[in-house]
């Protein structure tokens, strides 16, 4: 197991990149995220959802626990107004955190009196890994690595956590694109939270709207803290746009799918041996430094991570949008840079 927190660090900052380099925003290929480029193509808005407070009884909750699966849900500013408030309801203790993943829920842990044990890459492949934790918390499939865990592995450790009042935490924010993974039918257990995002699959980070499911009391106590209102009246009527278009969500799955793959193809061909999921790949490398900033050089804005949790350093690089001069400008910075 690690021995230090990992500091809090985001893709998407594409302003730096601007500043940074003296590239205009548009002359940049942004890849620094793993969010869908071609998402979910939101509908002109009525001119109520502008002028009116947001109405939490307008079915959006029940509609994403039918999407999801799941007993219930709870709307919310994005994943991370839940990982802010959620560790303050839980019994102070020790929580497992990925040390290379979502670097959020360390901090988050910590400030509400939790001790936070960073793990490693290796320590997700231990069956007894629960047994010396309090609360665990596992992104699924985890950012940026792409560890996908069986929910066979995730429940043996929910039931140990579970049997002495511990908490599984599985963040779902990628799962859309494999919802066959997703935990979401046993949320109601106790012991048992499951985030999902809006933001990633839908292509709709902008509307910062997430969904917590849990077992009532939780949701309840959860509601309290964050109180009214926490998700605006146009990002809820967008987020019921795009989970009742069923249509819009198979289709997305087929070419995030085809998409996924040609970014590992190319990857691959360039040496960078890449772990594939279909929103990103993730590249370890020992150069990735070198690489980063040489990509950037030709417009290239990729996200870079330190070497972690048993990993050497590596990029992730999300989805071109689906342009054939996207690809062919990637393929074009991957060959410049690998000669």
């Amino acid at each position: 197991m690690s021995a230090t927190l990992p500091p809090i660090r985001h893709g998407g900052n594409l302003l730096a990149a601007v500043r940074r380099y003296g590239r205009p925003t548009d002359a940049w290929l942004d890849l620094s995220t793993g969010i869908n480029p071609e998402g979910y193509p939101v509908a002109a808005l009525p001119a109520h959802v502008w002028q009116r407070l947001p109405q939490d009884d307008d079915g959006l909750a029940e509609l994403a626990a039918r999407t999801c699966g799941a007993p219930q849900a709870l709307p919310v500013a994005g994943s991370q107004a839940a990982i802010r408030t959620l560790p303050a309801l839980l019994r102070p203790g020790r929580v497992g955190v990925a040390a290379l993943g979502y670097s959020e829920y360390a901090p988050a842990f910590a400030e509400a009196g939790h001790t936070v044990v960073p793990l490693d890459e290796a320590d997700f492949a231990r069956t007894d890994l629960a047994d010396e934790l309090d609360h665990l918390v596992v992104v699924n499939p985890n950012n940026p690595t792409g560890r996908l865990l069986p929910p066979a592995a995730l429940l043996r450790w929910h039931a140990v956590l579970a049997a002495r009042s511990g908490t599984l935490v599985v963040d779902e924010a990628f799962i859309d694109c494999m919802p066959e993974h997703s935990l979401a039918a046993r949320s109601g257990d106790d012991g048992l939270v499951v985030l999902r995002s809006i933001g990633k699959f839908y292509g709709l980070a902008g509307i910062r709207c997430g969904f917590v499911l849990a077992q009532p009391a939780l949701l309840a106590a959860l509601r309290e803290r964050l109180g009214y209102w926490t998700v605006s009246g146009p990002a809820r009527e967008v987020a019921r746009q795009a989970l009742a278009d069923h249509a819009w969500q198979a289709t997305t799955r087929t070419r995030l799918a085809a998409s996924g793959t040609q970014l590992a193809t190319l990857l691959d061909r360039h040496g960078l041996a890449p772990v594939m999921h279909q929103l990103f790949c993730w590249a370890p490398h020992a150069d990735a430094a070198r690489l980063h900033e040489a990509l950037a050089q030709h417009g290239i804005w990729t996200r870079l991570f330190d070497a972690a949790g048993g990993c050497p350093p590596s990029l992730r690089l999300g989805l071109p949008p689906d342009q054939p001069e996207a690809w062919q400008r990637l393929d074009a910075a991957l060959a410049a840079v690998a000669a």
